[in-house]
């Protein structure tokens, strides 16, 4: 094992047999009910649920690619993960969508369909429709960490990325189904520990870098990634990419389009296990603001891999031209080999080189040099350096050993923690909202549980199967962000702001936005994203809405008991009338400060994780301008957002109901 210093396995393998001996110990707790596996009895504090939101957004998958972006941009990749690395969703979860949901006292978001729509067969459908959408999504996403997890512990084990990732999403899926959302938040604390460990060295080393370095970083940048505007905080209407990275040439109007695309999706958020699993909805706002907090850490740690893989690129290619030609030389021997198969490729090459022809292997080592391995690690199938490589490859080649372990096992908890709530989720809507309610709604609790376990494995096994359709993890995070999301945010957020629209224009809608972003990624996978978005949001608002006045209205009771409750603004006067006028004017006054608070909120969001960027890079007067935004925000977001939230849960039906009247 020459990938590792033993230290480092050392760890790794003691940080696997304590989890996997947690999850026995979680077990017996999160078997007791549905309520306690799926949100471990509504007993978990605010800040933990928080920490545990951070933990499902950070990820070996997504940092890698986040820090691919930043290595060939600057801090201008942040801009492109607006798609869902920078979580503007959270803004409008944080400030009103969360407690809305909270407020239901539902356990998922499909029973909140229930809550919604009632009872009819538009409702039930919608339900259904809520639960497909949902697990389209999931395996998206399993598909996208399990891309990731394979290519980035493959340079790190002498395995192949498919057998890398059989191991780590094998024993991440027993420790989820033994221990449920137990495991999922206790997981999500060790994880944030050792995230913000591995973060401060990594930083430390970055900073030392740039000291210790001639002090010409924007002449490094322009060097190795042909970036002239590298250092630059600000989305210019034209950014130099490299081959692969064409769509992102028009930063700012592309920039606008995600801006929008969140507004859209943001709208319709708020259904996440931690919003019902808070105890009252203060908590909901203090969740998602505690998150997005949190998730800033991740920032200083990204920029920190991409400024290490600028100087670890340039001691390993000077002459970046033989990738070009290694590139060719693999193309020539493999003719087969094609862009999703092409890390699988690398890695047998660099594990079994003495099952390929000698002259051929004698030509690669001739033309990388004796640390030819290394080298290989780094080509893209472009013949260009593999950005999606750059974190791995520094922390493989610029790590002390025995600290090497400690951030590998950090990372083995950003991906667990992502892939666990992503499973409990949809495992969650399986059992509860198809299993029991349509198919065994007399179950037992251990039949509901094995159903439980057999849909998480059956799902795991279906999204491995998908995997190496996929051509890179920005390819495929591209789609579910801007093509398979875009296809079903409109149904999400007519939900909560149309009295009219129903079960049946929601169901309809939602099938269409996954049919749609399905056939879209089948027959046309090179379609931008921009296009993606823009197609996919249109063609579902007409099915949506043209579903909606084809079939049945909501039932009056129903509405009337969801507006009384959940409150709500938008296209809802027809409902007005079940409200007294104290509570229209307590309405009235809670949306407008909500409205108010979100460009502030999406503002501090945006410079707080800007700032940390700025000093690392040493970009002092971007800094101050940055913390004049960030200190403004934080004092309109105190006027409208924090001194407004409520003192006391006011789910409590008895009491909306005493206050309609």
């Amino acid at each position: 094992m020459g990938y590792l210093g033993i230290p480092d396995y050392c760890i790794i393998a003691i940080y696997f047999l304590s989890l996997l001996g947690l999850g026995v110990y979680l077990s017996k707790m999160a078997s007791a009910s549905l309520d306690d596996y799926f949100l471990a009895g509504r007993k978990l504090p605010w800040w933990v649920l928080g920490i545990s939101g951070m933990g499902w957004s950070v990820d070996v998958t997504g940092t890698m690619l986040i820090v691919s972006l930043l290595y060939l941009l600057g801090p201008r990749g942040l801009f492109i993960e607006f798609r869902g690395g920078v979580p503007l969703g959270l803004v409008f979860t944080m400030i009103w969508t969360g407690k809305w949901h909270r407020r239901s006292g539902c356990m998922t978001g499909a029973e909140w369909m229930s809550f919604r729509f009632g009872n009819c067969v538009g409702a039930n459908f919608a339900r259904i429709a809520k639960v497909v959408a949902l697990i389209v999504f999931t395996i998206g996403m399993l598909v996208y960490t399990i891309k990731g997890v394979g290519m980035f512990f493959s340079m790190f084990i002498p395995l192949s990325p498919l057998q890398c990732s059989l191991i780590m999403i094998g024993i991440t899926t027993i420790y989820t189904i033994m221990s449920g959302f137990y495991g999922v938040v206790i997981s999500d604390l060790l994880q944030c520990g050792l995230i913000l460990i591995g973060m401060a060295f990594v930083v430390i080393l970055a900073v030392l870098k740039i000291s210790g370095s001639d002090g010409d970083l924007a002449g490094l940048t322009q060097t190795i990634t042909h970036c002239g505007q590298w250092l630059s905080s600000f989305p210019q209407r034209v950014a130099e990419m490299p081959k692969g990275y064409e769509a992102y040439e028009t930063l700012f109007m592309f920039t606008i389009f995600l801006l929008l695309r969140n507004i859209i999706m943001g709208f319709g958020t708020g259904d996440d296990p931690q919003y019902f699993a808070a105890k009252n909805e203060r908590e909901c706002g203090k969740i998602a603001c505690w998150w997005m907090t949190l998730s800033t850490f991740r920032w200083p740690m990204m920029i920190s891999y991409a400024v290490l893989g600028l100087f670890l690129v340039k001691g390993m290619f000077p002459d970046q031209a033989v990738l070009g030609q290694a590139a060719i030389l693999i193309k020539q021997h493999l003719p087969d080999v094609t862009q999703p198969t092409w890390v699988d490729s690398l890695t047998h090459i660099i594990n079994n080189p003495s099952a390929y022809p000698a002259d051929f292997m004698a030509s690669l080592k001739a033309l990388l040099g004796s640390d030819w391995i290394s080298k290989l690690h780094m080509l893209s199938f472009d013949g260009t350096v593999n950005a999606e490589k750059i974190m791995p490859a520094v922390l493989l080649y610029g790590i002390p050993a025995g600290l090497k372990g400690l951030i590998m096992v950090s990372l083995i908890a950003a991906s667990m923690s992502t892939f666990d709530v992503t499973i409990n989720k949809a495992a969650s809507f399986f059992t509860k909202d198809i299993y029991q309610r349509y198919l065994r709604p007399h179950a037992i609790h251990k039949e509901l549980m094995f159903a439980t376990y057999t849909f998480t494995i059956a799902l795991v096994a279906v999204s491995f199967i998908m995997t190496y359709t996929v051509k890179s993890i920005n390819d495929i995070w591209g789609w579910i962000t801007m093509g398979l999301v875009s296809g079903l945010s409109v149904p999400s957020l007519l939900k909560m702001y149309w009295w009219r629209f129903n079960g049946g224009g929601f169901a309809i809608g939602t099938i269409a936005g996954c049919l749609g972003a399905v056939v879209q990624r089948l027959f046309w996978p090179e379609l931008p994203e921009q296009w993606q978005f823009v197609i996919l949001t249109l063609f579902t608002a007409v099915c949506t809405i043209i579903g909606t006045y084809l079939t049945k209205p909501t039932d009056g009771a129903v509405l009337e008991n969801f507006y009384r409750i959940t409150r709500p603004f938008g296209f809802w006067k027809p409902l007005q009338h079940v409200l007294s006028e104290d509570a229209k004017q307590k309405m009235k006054k809670e949306h407008r400060n909500d409205l108010l608070a979100v460009p502030f909120v999406a503002t501090w969001l945006v410079t707080m994780f800007l700032m940390p960027m700025q000093l690392i890079i040493k970009q002092y007067h971007a800094f101050f301008i940055t913390l004049g935004l960030f200190i403004v925000s934080i004092v309109f977001i105190y006027i409208f957002w924090f001194r407004n939230l409520p003192d006391k849960d006011i789910t409590n039906l008895q009491q909306l109901t005493q206050e309609a009247k």
